[in-house]
């Protein structure tokens, strides 16, 4: 089966000398989840790998705000034409916020999942558990593997 290799989202970085470019910290789980940290809040959604998988997303159930999730644990549902499948927090912590546009559109889980399509935004309980997680390069990796 061919996989698609996303190339890593860059972000620049101004105010460096040259105008240096740096790799977007979005880290990733082996359940195709990903997160990407800003300060102590972390956004959660599932990877373009498993989007691809799932097919055409019909539902999502975002998890409430002011939830406690623990990593590993079930906190969202996806549905497509294929499956339901639970989501997985690749991290612990207190949800601050949901994507509440996937409610009326979430087809957006298909046709941005690693941006737009995001789940929800949690304040992180333990930022160690983001180092845990793969990178980029480690990810696509592990999709070779697959």
């Amino acid at each position: 089966m061919n996989q698609r290799v996303f190339p890593p989202r860059v972000i620049p970085v101004l105010n460096c000398p040259d105008n240096l470019i740096r790799e977007n910290p979005m880290r990733f789980t082996k359940d195709h989840e990903w997160v990407e940290v800003d300060g102590d809040v972390a956004t959660v959604g599932i990877t373009a790998y498993a989007a691809e998988q799932l097919g055409d997303v019909v539902f999502v159930e975002t998890p409430d705000v002011g939830k406690t999730i623990k990593a590993g644990d079930g906190f969202a549902v996806v549905e497509s034409v294929k499956a339901a499948s639970d989501v997985y927090a690749p991290i612990s912590g207190q949800v601050v916020e949901a994507n509440a546009a996937l409610g009326d559109a979430p087809e957006t889980v298909n046709a941005a999942p690693e941006a737009a399509g995001w789940f929800a935004k949690v304040k992180l309980a333990n930022p160690a558990e983001v180092e845990a997680l793969m990178d980029r390069p480690a990810y696509e990796a592990y999709l070779q593997t697959l």
